[in-house]
């Protein structure tokens, strides 16, 4: 009543005068008696050490969760640190766009082997090297291409490390990548991310 006013009260009376909608929090208030004891749950330290371990259990665990949940669906919020950034994300888009002789490499050496086994080792050869070959050109192209990109789309952000991520994303198949892709093979990126 008699109290200073905070800029957010003004800023709040200054929209209602105009006339603009004023949002809501998104919550209901909790009760005086729900907030204290909120608190006072909050402010109890851990009688024990065992005690004090499954409540820390219990944090990572909640955390490890949400860290899945986000890789899965793509959240920026809760993606692990190596993930964030709108450079690695472009990253990820960049590579998951595009097909990659590398994805397809563990595959393609299995069935070499195999062929070997089965017979002719001067085919088996000769598909080891082309595969080989094949992979190292793609992968250098994509490294020239994503390090061109990247210069000209984030001029001035941190790029340290995204070349190295997008191309060891590069290397996993596609279904097993992690964030999952969030982009369609062949679809056109966007200029701003």
């Amino acid at each position: 009543m008699f109290g200073r006013r905070s800029k957010t009260d003004e800023i709040s009376d200054q929209t209602a005068a105009e006339g603009a909608p004023i949002t809501g929090k998104g919550r209901p208030t909790p009760s005086r008696r729900q907030a204290e004891a909120e608190r006072k749950r909050r402010m109890t330290p851990p009688r024990t050490r065992k005690e004090a371990n499954r409540v820390m259990r219990q944090r990572r665990t909640e955390q490890r969760i949400k860290a899945q949940a986000a890789l899965r669906s793509g959240d920026e919020r809760y993606l692990p640190a190596r993930d964030q950034g709108r450079v690695r994300r472009f990253a990820r888009d960049f590579v998951d766009a595009r097909f990659n002789v590398a994805e397809f490499l563990l595959p393609l050496l299995i069935v070499i082997l195999v062929l070997g086994v089965v017979g002719n080792p001067g085919l088996q050869g000769t598909l080891w090297i082309m595969t080989i070959l094949a992979t190292a050109i793609d992968t250098v192209y994509l490294v020239y291409r994503i390090k061109r990109e990247i210069r000209r789309r984030f001029p001035d952000d941190v790029t340290k490390g995204a070349v190295l991520y997008a191309v060891l994303r590069s290397s996993q198949l596609r279904r097993l990548r992690l964030p999952k892709p969030q982009v369609e093979r062949g679809a056109t990126l966007p200029e701003r991310y």
